[in-house]
């Protein structure tokens, strides 16, 4: 069996993939082209794909010889689902593996944006720094504040536990169901949370339901020092609203980890010190990768053998 694996992964991983299949690995970081999506599935028994490689429904159109695709990554707005299994192919990801490791970076962004960390980093590096005083960079006190979760799942309910047990914050959240969550109460829209809350996070998986949930009319609705986060995908939030809301001193600022258009990155964020821009380190740990990959490959292993997959989509 042929396995396409659109970028390398991890040693561990690419070794155990290569005692399984005969593998085909690219060469480089970058998203695979629509060619190279289309030759491919042409030539290949199972892909590996993961963020960015352009699996829409233009993808389907030609010789297909896969029996389906193991993404690596929870997130698989990048697939075009329903267009996927149309041309009779499995779709998978990797749930479970991302969440502690993606509600740790939201922490890290909600605290290094409200102590203005990488603001005094940066001041610093740049032999700006002339000493402590009573009044240097004042920031916000998280700990007590209430914390917006937008999206419960997984990683929601991982950021959830940190704030409230670490932190002592209070949580409310949206979500597109109900559910119920202990200790944190479900509001009726994003609005309502964005608020109520000193912090808003994004965790909301990507859809064209969520594409662009975070947008002016929400932003108009948090408080003028509450911070916006977002760990999600890009999309979830309107990139030129959120400009437009921090440029006017709307909001206090916001930690971001993933990007409209990514990787480009909008100078108007990069010019605003009260931004934190991480390049989406959300499961950027060597454990937690193997775990996501391991995980993709035994998808991939199923969807070869004809087995039912343990994750899919």
């Amino acid at each position: 069996m042929k396995l396409h694996i659109s970028r390398a992964l991890p040693d561990s991983v690419m070794e155990a993939a290569r005692a399984r299949f005969d593998v085909t690995v690219r060469d480089t970081t970058q998203p695979m082209s629509p060619e190279e999506v289309r030759d491919a599935l042409a030539t290949h028994d199972v892909l590996l794909p993961t963020l960015g490689d352009p699996l829409g429904a233009d993808a389907y159109g030609g010789k297909i010889r896969a029996k389906g695709l193991a993404n690596f990554g929870v997130g698989y707005n990048h697939i075009d689902v329903d267009a996927a299994r149309a041309a009779g192919l499995v779709v998978t990801n990797t749930p479970g593996a991302v969440t502690d490791a993606t509600a740790d970076i939201a922490m890290t962004l909600m605290l290094m944006t409200a102590r203005r960390a990488g603001e005094g980093e940066r001041m610093v590096r740049a032999g700006e720094w002339r000493g402590w005083h009573p009044v240097q960079m004042l920031g916000l006190h998280v700990s007590g504040k209430t914390v917006g979760i937008v999206g419960m799942g997984r990683i929601g309910q991982a950021i959830a536990r940190r704030c409230a047990g670490g932190f002592g914050m209070d949580v409310v959240y949206w979500n597109r169901s109900e559910k119920a969550v202990e200790g944190a109460r479900q509001l009726g829209s994003v609005a309502e949370v964005c608020a109520a809350a000193d912090v808003v996070v994004m965790a909301v998986a990507a859809s064209p339901e969520t594409r662009h949930l975070m947008d002016a009319a929400a932003l108009a609705a948090m408080r003028p020092h509450a911070i916006l986060v977002n760990i999600a995908r890009g999309d979830v939030v309107d990139e030129a609203a959120l400009i437009d809301a921090l440029s006017k001193g709307a909001i206090g600022g916001a930690g971001l980890d993933v990007y409209e258009r990514e990787p480009h990155v909008p100078d108007a964020l990069i010019a605003m010190e009260n931004v934190t821009l991480l390049p989406h380190l959300g499961t950027a740990a060597l454990e937690v990768r193997e775990e996501m990959g391991h995980m993709a490959l035994d998808n991939a292993v199923a969807i070869a053998e004809g087995r039912d997959p343990p994750n899919p989509v």
